[in-house]
């Protein structure tokens, strides 16, 4: 069932009118530049400050306009707990053997088949929302 790409306004977090997760985003931009001048070996700690604080404040907006119906985002909120759950699996067994190389192509199906699951019910729970805000005009 096609749908719009956005239906109505943005939804207001909780603490509006402070705009939480637009400043998140800045500061973690500025971070993540000042981090880059310094380079990898001094600046390393301000660069993953900044990508994590992007990351988050990018996240928050997400999630709430995915669950209020206004724009669907689907892909990108089915795929980072793969990618989460992905390099926890590959990170773990790394500290404890040599991973071998094939393992990676073998947890792609795991994968697969996680994106496609939480893909499914996101895509559900989106329309659910998308049509309820459309009753409720």
């Amino acid at each position: 069932m096609p749908v719009s790409r956005k239906y109505g306004e943005r939804p207001r977090p909780p603490w509006h009118p402070l705009p939480l997760s637009e400043l998140l985003i800045l500061a973690g931009a500025i971070a993540l530049i000042i981090g880059m001048r310094r380079g990898i070996s001094t600046g390393g700690s301000a660069m993953l400050a900044g990508i994590v604080a992007v990351a988050l404040g990018t996240l928050e907006v997400s999630i709430r306009e995915h669950r209020s119906g206004h724009r669907s985002h689907t892909i990108m909120l089915a795929a980072l707990p793969v990618l989460i759950f992905h390099s926890g699996i590959i990170l773990l067994l790394s500290l404890l053997v040599k991973v071998p190389p094939l393992l990676n192509l073998g947890l792609l199906a795991v994968d697969l088949a996680l994106f496609v699951l939480l893909f499914r019910l996101l895509r559900s729970g989106f329309l659910t929302a998308r049509a309820s805000a459309a009753a409720r005009r």
